[in-house]
């Protein structure tokens, strides 16, 4: 059997694995590259192995870096199943549309600007090329054991990122090697999401490194919030908080009306102004069973806040003078409604911008929490006077102790690891510490490398 690493090696995004023996070939996740310009560009360029020749594909979950590409390999000729836990297809049936739409979008404001070097810029997909992918799709509950294609078991356990994240595991039954894909690792003590289950046995380990090279701030995110929107309403100032619309917009609604409650900060309008953060926390209610919020506790999520859904609503919305607080996709400030919020927010001292977690290099986010004097948002360069904080304690990645203690409570011992999903340093600095905390044979992935397991 064959590893290659068609994505997610030295970066933090556009996650692909390819798995192959003589017979069959499956990917495990199929992400959209996204961030700087030219990573960007390789959503572009042609698949590395032809889609039709893919016999299924099985997701860690849902986050667009780690299925946005689906849209675009089945467009160009892969036919078979996609397979993923319940709750990831849920928010796949959100997700997919949602980038096909922006794809158009871009692809119009490129020609009403004319600086494509195309006549007519087309999209990399569609709406439609994204309903046609969820025709592909099978969901499964965490522990069945199927077979996505012949001679390989699969199973997913919880892996405690978001809603549906799970680690894929792979059985390939003429060698009898297993190859685990640890996908996106949660926290230890994460304030929604239950941690990562341990895993028992790898022959070979795919982990992630986004927080490599890094530990999470030992503060406490309700003590910090509170502060911030004290100080904010104090002087009569609007909290934004960009926002990733699975899994960080819930954990932000949820920490909010706690301290509201609890009289920690003023009682003020909470806005949720993404219609695709909205349907997820809809999908986040339903499955309150794999998380750690009860029924009461999503219902309360629920009649606090108002969710902005109309694009009149979200216009109407930038014109709020008195203190409030918005929660507004994306999370990297990357695109989306959140933008015309901060071109309203920024230039004003009062107002404070929230992030709260990882920025990836070259994105607004990452600007602004670095101190960026202006940022430029359609086409125009906006002044930053307002506070900017990054509450990193909030990140729904574990950071390299969390990995470490997930590694050491299960019963693993690989005979190779590799690291991937995270910048240069990140994964050397991670490659350092697994090898010298376990003694294991461990390599930092290269792209398109390809590695018999």
């Amino acid at each position: 059997m064959k590893l290659r690493f068609l994505g997610g090696a030295g970066t933090v995004t556009g996650s692909r694995y390819l798995l192959s023996d003589d017979k069959h070939r499956l990917l495990v996740d199929c992400g959209m590259y996204q961030g700087v310009k030219n990573l960007r560009k390789r959503n572009w360029a042609r698949f590395p192995v032809e889609p039709s020749s893919i016999n299924a594909v099985v997701l860690t979950h849902a986050h667009i870096d780690h299925t946005g590409y689906l849209p675009a390999l089945v467009k160009n000729g892969f036919n078979g199943k996609i397979y993923c836990t319940k709750a990831t297809h849920e928010l796949c049936k959100v997700l997919l549309p949602d980038a096909g739409y922006l794809q158009e979008e871009d692809a119009k404001y490129a020609f009403r600007k004319g600086f494509s070097k195309h006549d007519k810029p087309e999209p990399l997909f569609t709406v439609k090329d994204a309903h046609e992918a969820l025709k592909h799709f099978e969901s499964l509950h965490y522990h069945e054991r199927f077979e996505p294609v012949k001679g390989m078991e699969v199973t997913f356990t919880p892996a405690g990122h978001i809603l549906g994240s799970s680690c894929v595991h792979v059985h390939h039954r003429s060698s009898d090697r297993t190859v685990v894909f640890s996908g996106d690792v949660g926290r230890q003590n994460d304030v929604i999401m239950r941690p990562p289950e341990p895993i028992d046995k790898a022959d070979v380990l795919v982990c992630e490194s986004t927080y490599g090279d890094r530990l999470h701030a030992e503060t406490d995110p309700e003590a910090d919030l509170a502060d911030i929107i004290t100080r904010t309403a104090g002087r009569g100032g609007i909290v934004l908080l960009p926002s990733f619309a699975v899994g960080r917009a819930q954990m932000l609604l949820y920490l909010i009306h706690k301290i509201m409650g609890e009289s920690r900060v003023p009682k003020m309008p909470v806005y949720l102004n993404s219609p695709m953060a909205i349907k997820a926390t809809e999908i986040f209610s339903r499955h309150h069973k794999e998380h750690k919020l009860n029924a009461a506790q999503c219902e309360m999520i629920d009649e606090h806040t108002e969710f902005v859904r109309t694009v009149d609503e979200s216009i109407e919305l930038n014109s709020v003078r008195y203190p409030c607080i918005i929660i507004s996709a994306s999370g990297m400030a990357s695109g989306g409604r959140v933008l015309h919020h901060l071109k309203t927010l920024l230039p004003n001292p009062r107002n404070s911008i929230v992030f709260a977690g990882f920025q990836a290099p070259g994105t607004r986010g990452d600007a602004l929490v670095k101190g960026a004097e202006s940022v430029k948002i359609h086409g125009e360069y906006w002044p930053v006077k307002a506070e900017v904080y990054n509450l990193d304690s909030m990140s729904a990645h574990g950071d390299y102790e969390e990995i470490l203690q997930w590694l050491e409570a299960g019963t693993l011992k690989p005979e190779k690891v590799y690291i991937t999903h995270g910048e240069v340093v990140a994964s050397d600095v991670m490659r350092k510490r697994v090898r010298d905390r376990f003694g294991w044979d461990v390599e930092v992935a290269e792209l398109f490398d390809e590695v018999e397991v």
